[in-house]
């Protein structure tokens, strides 16, 4: 297989698209759900997933596997909070494979119709994105988050107290560290809406919502019925995300630390709790359906205005095919429909 070379611009619109992760795709385990990838949507069903990607021939490239929940396999993360973890870390792995094979699908070439010979060569030279190209986005991924959404938040809020007395307030300076944090949040995601990649990347972010309204609407999936449906979803991964920073503001006020260091250190090392305790609230909301949900919900479905775009045709086409292939396998393995 022909390995893609490692360029600086590539890496940074891999690590781009790794940092959309938590904004296309939901929380919960639910009956349906997915993601955006490149050009392509993953779908998931409580046992199932699959990928469908556009090729830049205008094929469809199609992955599938079963899929087993964190709770199944290990017993103790049923309980609360620890779910949340499993629930999140498998959704985390799930979308970097997604992401891995709608790379690779969307970067090969089209082979010449009717020249077997060119499709013989054009199979030996299926690109593969190398592991260590992901690792380095991984690694960036991870140092991005820790610096803008942990170190500078603080490092401001930290400035400002030395120059305004009401910041000395442990209430009045972790509201300030929080509010710094979510316009940071706002800035990034609206200077990264404006990337062409990433333009495109949310109209499948559109399609993979109106598809799943469908579903959950008509029980069934069609492009018409899914191109009158809204592209703004309540349990979409933005939501989720605003939960986590407001959470983040009250269990940051419970931190017994006061030098900078011993700030930053709890704030990273109480990133799987926060994680785990956003979940629960998400679940328990959604689960009831009340002021609550709405409360929880609103903000995200604001924010889905500039994390989704309209799809075309094609691109409802392509989510349909993942959610029908997600939803067969579902099928021939028996399981029952159930959410979480």
């Amino acid at each position: 297989m022909r390995k893609i070379k490692a360029q600086p611009g590539l890496i940074v619109r891999r690590a781009a698209r790794l940092l959309m992760l938590p904004f296309l795709q939901g929380p919960e385990e639910i009956l349906v759900g997915g993601q955006a990838v490149i050009e392509g949507v993953m779908m998931r069903s409580p046992h199932s997933y699959a990928v469908a990607v556009r090729r830049p021939g205008g094929s469809l490239a199609v992955t599938r596997d079963f899929l087993e929940r964190p709770s199944e396999k290990h017993s103790w993360l049923k309980y609360p909070v620890l779910r949340g973890l499993g629930v999140l870390g498998q959704a985390m792995v799930l979308g970097i494979r997604a992401l891995r094979y709608s790379a690779e699908a969307a970067l090969e070439e089209p082979a010449a119709a009717g020249s077997d010979q060119n499709v013989a060569q054009k199979a030996e030279k299926k690109p593969e994105l190398s592991t260590w190209i992901l690792t380095v986005n991984l690694i960036f991924s991870l140092g991005f988050f820790i610096l803008f959404y942990k170190f500078l938040p603080l490092y401001l809020a930290t400035l400002l107290k030395n120059r305004w007395a009401p910041a000395e307030n442990l209430i009045v300076f972790n509201l300030v560290d929080g509010t710094i944090r979510i316009l940071l949040f706002l800035g990034f995601l609206s200077a990264l809406a404006q990337l062409k990649d990433i333009k495109r990347l949310f109209e499948y972010h559109g399609a993979e919502h109106k598809v799943v309204w469908c579903f959950e609407k008509f029980g069934r999936t069609d492009v018409a019925s899914a191109r009158g449906c809204t592209r703004f979803h309540p349990r979409c991964g933005t939501s989720f995300l605003l939960v986590v920073m407001v959470i983040a503001m009250v269990v940051y006020m419970f931190l017994p630390f006061h030098s900078f260091a011993g700030k930053l250190g709890g704030r990273i090392l109480l990133l799987p709790v926060i994680a785990g305790v956003s979940y629960e609230f998400i679940r328990f909301a959604a689960k009831s359906r009340g002021m609550i949900w709405q409360w929880a919900s609103q903000p995200g479905l604001w924010l889905q205005r500039i994390t989704t775009r309209e799809p075309n045709d094609g691109q409802l086409e392509t989510a349909i095919k993942a959610l029908d292939t997600a939803m067969e396998m579902e099928k021939s393995r028996g399981g029952e429909l159930v959410v979480a």
